[in-house]
Parts: structure tokens; sequence; C-alpha cells
């Protein structure tokens, strides 16, 4: 695979030494603290680690610290830091139109459009483009309502779905709770075999049981009230667990039987994590609308979407949809969503992210679990992987989340940017990292471990 992450010591040493120029660590730290108010935190006593530069799968601070980044910030970075290709594609649509509004035609949208439609399943038709994932799920959710006339919402308990109203009550986490202001959502529990809802034993038991689930649940709630289930396609923030086979096929089912839309939400899984271009697609599965965002341009610039079906855009070419957003298709997101897709395609970075999680992190994840009884699980596919920390791997009793805090923190002054959540390590590099690189992070993973067991 061809790929820029092979930086130079030099390059990254004349990059660091520009940022050591100018504020320390504690300087930017204190500046960002006393007038950025942060997303989903306590304000008093914050201490962000500030970022000064990046390349690749590496990134540095003011004061030259340089650390592999296998958190993918927040699951987004697909293609790494400051790849030479995006950042020439977002400088190249500068120089021709920074900015248009959406009800103007834009050559560079209408490319960005037609890259994501050709990777989607037969029979997809257009592209509504948002801020983010947030406001694609909310839209989304707004189109299946108007086509079928219905308002109920199924969504799992184990999901995030985003911070907009509907999004964030369609989240099954404890987020939901202080911001149930939207209605007409009901949520369900999802197959994860590691802490079954349903007694099972084998993954056929778990699925069959968490369908039958389901539907008792469409019943009772009555399906004609009933517009769509919102799933992941494989829940990501709440702990990456792939659906066993057949439940996505069986939620598929259970919608025909009842005129139900199926949404499923790729924002964090979509292009390229699972190591397919959508998550969907080892699940035979083909869902009415498809939302994105992350990964479809490394996140360089804000943007999401909804993947629409053709009987699903066709019924508003008679009728209005209310629904817009002044950054709809915004030209320089759409160029990096172009230049994304022209480099994820050209470097075979989807292939290479299958074969990463394949040959390399699984056997050395596994490798990790069966030398420390603190991960009670390892699950994932691709570059989308999670370590699950447990107090006692018997009862699967969770590792406090305070506990797992202090581990990450060592895997911070060991070089590594991880990404933690609950009881879990979520293991989430781009999809271009190498094999040198993953080799080092299973070195840093066990250090930390080992210091965490001693």
């Amino acid at each position: 695979m061809t790929t820029f992450a092979e930086t130079t010591d030099a390059q990254l040493t004349d990059a660091t030494d520009e940022a050591t120029s100018g504020p320390s660590n504690a300087e930017v730290s204190a500046a960002d603290a006393a007038v950025v108010f942060h997303s989903w935190s306590k304000q008093g006593g914050l201490k962000p680690l500030p970022l000064a530069g990046g390349s690749g799968t590496t990134v540095w601070d003011h004061d030259g610290n340089h650390y592999l980044d296998f958190s993918g910030q927040l699951v987004f970075t697909n293609m790494g830091h400051q790849h030479p290709k995006i950042i020439a594609g977002i400088t190249e649509q500068l120089s021709k139109l920074t900015t248009v509004a959406p009800a103007h035609g834009n050559a560079t949208r209408a490319e960005a459009a037609r890259l994501i439609l050709q990777r989607a399943p037969e029979g997809f038709e257009k592209v509504f483009f948002t801020a983010g994932g947030a406001d694609a799920n909310e839209n989304a959710i707004r189109m299946a309502r108007l086509v079928t006339g219905r308002d109920k919402v199924l969504s799992r308990y184990r999901s995030y779905h985003g911070n907009t109203g509907a999004a964030i009550v369609a989240t099954g986490d404890w987020r939901r709770i202080p911001n149930e202001y939207a209605t007409g959502h009901v949520h369900f529990f999802g197959p994860f075999l590691y802490r079954s809802e349903f007694w099972a034993s084998t993954p056929e038991e778990e699925c069959a049981r968490a369908l039958h689930h389901l539907e008792r649940t469409v019943q009772a709630e009555g399906p004609e009230s009933i517009a769509a289930i919102l799933l992941e396609s494989v829940p990501g923030t709440a702990g990456i667990m792939v659906p066993p086979p057949g439940y996505l096929s069986g939620v598929r089912a259970i919608c025909d039987r009842y005129g139900i839309l199926l949404i499923l939400d790729e924002v964090m899984a979509g292009f390229g994590r699972t190591g397919e271009w959508f998550a969907l697609d080892a699940h035979d599965v083909r869902p009415d609308l498809i939302t994105f965002a992350k990964g479809v341009n490394s996140g360089y610039v804000p943007v999401g979407g909804v993947i629409i079906s053709s009987d699903i855009a066709h019924a508003f070419d008679d009728r209005v949809f209310p629904g817009g957003l002044t950054y709809s298709g915004h030209p320089l997101a759409a160029a990096s969503i172009v230049a994304t897709q022209k480099a994820m395609a050209e470097e075979g970075a989807v292939e290479n992210a299958k074969r990463v999680g394949r040959d390399l992190l699984a056997p050395g994840l596994a490798e990790l679990a069966a030398k420390h009884p603190v991960i009670g699980e390892v699950r994932g596919t691709g570059v989308f992987w999670a370590l699950d920390l447990v107090k006692d791997p018997q009862t699967r009793e969770p590792l406090a989340t305070a506990t797992v805090a202090g581990i990450k923190s060592d895997l911070i002054s060991r070089g590594m940017l991880p990404f933690a959540t609950d009881n879990r390590i979520h293991v989430v590099p781009p999809l271009n990292v190498s094999d040198d690189e993953v080799a080092q992070a299973l070195e840093l993973y066990d250090a930390a471990l080992t210091a965490f067991e001693g």
C-alpha cells in the first residue's frame, strides 16, 4: 500500500521545532480552559492536552512530546493527520470558491455525492449533506417520519447517535437522560453476547433472542405508530459490538413485515473503519437510509449526510422537504470528501484496514488478553476494536471508569494517545496505519497493563 505515513525523522523534527517555538503546553492548556466550554465535561479543573501538530499516525504537543495516535481523535482521522492529498484538495477549492449557499449547484458537491453513492448499496440515489453526524441522524429521522406519516423511532440502549434534539434522545447511554425533550422514542436491547440481556450462550442464541425481543417491542408499541428503526451498523462509542451473523438482515425482515423504515448509522463505522467501505457490507442488509460523517473526509472539515434510497428521494419530488442547513454541502467540506475518497481508493486504505485487523490486531490483541486478566474480552474488526476491561474475568464486572482513566494517563506518559471510555480502551488507528506502528501500539498497551496489574 502506498502511504504517506513514512514521514521522515527530519520532517518531524522540523515540525516539532516550529511547534515548540511558540507557547508551552501549560500556557495553551490554561488559555483554552479559561475561555472554551468543553463537551461532556465538568468545566472546573479541566487540563486539556494541547496538540500543536500531526502527521500520519503521529501527533505532538507544544513541549515537543510525540504521541502515537490510536484514538482517531473521536474515531474520525481515517487517513491520518495532514494527509497531503486531502490538504491539496481543500487548498485547490479555496482558490476557486470558498463558500456558496446550498441552493446553488456546485460541481465539487456533486462529485462528492457521486463518490459516496458509488460505495452505497444498489438503489441509493441522492445525498443530503449536513454539518456532522448528529444532524445527519436528525434529518434521517425527519425523512422517515415524513414519508411514513408515523412518529416513533426505535433504537438501542447501547448506542450513540449525536447531540441534537432527536439524535440525543435516540441515543441509549446516560447522555440521553438529561436531554429527553424530543418525543416518540423507544429503546430496546440489541445483541451483545459478552454481556447478554437474553441469557444466551452462543451467537446464534443471542441473535435469535435479540430479534424476538425487538419484534415483541414493535408489536407492543404498535407497528402502525413506528416510522423507523435506527441502528449503528456496528455500535461504536457504546463498545464496538459487531452484530452476530443474521442480526441486521433479521432487523430488515422485521421492518419489511411491519412497513417500518430501516436507518443504519454509519457515522463512526463507515468508510473503511471496519475493513469494508460500509460496515453494512459484511451483513447482507440494505437499509432505506444511511447516515455518515467522520471517516468520509477524515474529519478535516465538518461534514455529514444522509444517503437516500430512490423511493424516499422521489417521495419529495412534488413535496417540499422541510429541512436544510446553511452549510449543507459546503465547498471546502465537499472538496475534502472528494480528495479523501480518491486517496482511500488509490492507496488501498480499506484493504489495508481489513488486513491489519485480520493479521495484526486480532492476533495481537488476543495475545494481550491471554496475558492480562484485566482484559475480559477483545472484539472488533478492521481498525475498530475494543478491550473490555474487568475487575474479575469470571464475574465480568466492569473496571471502574476512574481506574481506566489512570491506565489512559499512563499510556499518554508512554507516548500514546489512546481512546478510553467507560471500562474500555478502543483501538482505533487510521486505516493507513503501518505494521510497525501496530507493533509499537501493542507494546505500549502491554506495558501499561503490566504496570497496572503490578
